[in-house]
């Protein structure tokens, strides 16, 4: 049974380009003409920090799939890497980790596991991806990564006015990876798209379909890059982590 892993990195980011904080310390200060996934952390590309810890796990290919009119990917070295392949991605998410799923389909065999990772969250770390797959793996609907809910959650109006307070108790943030059998989760995507579905996360699609994958607690600094003032908190989550304070395999 072999790995495959899917990067939806098709986004331009408009959140991220549309939230100006003119504050941001330097020397990395985000670019606003530049999509979020090229802007650098520690003088690295962020996606190149998301790809190097997906390879550490050692997985057959990398599939990214970028937008049709991305001028930055070829310039990067690892765009060159024979670990990792890119492909045009769609307008949705969904339509983008699909069509890198359907680049594979000469490759891979239906029970093979994928696992799909937001190109915007370079803080995961190679022990939760290998958690993941250890304790999501074997089940029928994979699983995902994921964080319990620990602040106050309310429902609100289109006003802005509070309906109501949840029970947290049950609520959970979803991470990525997110992990699947290659087969079932190309039908859950395809059965998704025909019927009209808005997806956020490849999990809603196994769901529509039937199906309940797993939550895996993973590491709460596994967090994603949206708006501008979210590159400092990573730069420095990346930092520690590669430090040799960093007890990186600890949740």
């Amino acid at each position: 049974m072999k790995l495959w892993v899917v990067v939806p990195a098709a986004g331009l980011g408009q959140r991220f380009a549309q939230h100006v904080q003119p504050d941001l310390p330097k020397p990395d200060l985000p670019k606003p003409d530049l999509p979020k996934q090229y802007q650098l952390l520690n003088g690295k590309a962020l996606i190149v920090h998301t790809l190097e810890r997906l390879l550490s796990v050692e997985p057959e290919r990398v599939v990214v799939a970028i937008h049709p009119q991305d001028s930055h990917w070829h310039a990067l070295p690892i765009s060159n890497d024979p670990r990792v392949m890119a492909v045009e991605g769609g307008a949705e998410r969904a339509d983008s980790v699909l069509r890198a799923l359907l680049a594979l389909a000469n490759l891979a065999q239906p029970d093979d596991r994928v696992l799909v990772h937001d190109v915007a969250r370079p803080c995961v770390t190679p022990e939760d991806i290998k958690q993941l797959i250890r304790l999501a793996g074997d089940h029928p609907a994979g699983g995902i990564l994921g964080a319990a809910v620990t602040d106050t959650v309310k429902r609100v109006d289109d006003k802005g006015l509070i309906l109501s307070t949840e029970d947290r108790g049950e609520l959970w943030t979803a991470m990525t990876p997110q992990l699947c059998r290659y087969a079932l989760l190309v039908s859950a995507l395809e059965q998704a798209r025909d019927q009209g579905l808005t997806l956020t996360d490849e999990a809603s699609a196994l769901e529509a379909a039937g199906h309940q994958p797993r939550v895996v607690s993973g590491r709460r600094d596994n967090i994603k890059v949206t708006y501008r003032e979210d590159m400092v908190l990573v730069e420095a989550i990346l930092a520690y982590q590669d430090s040799p304070r960093s007890p990186r395999e600890q949740q």
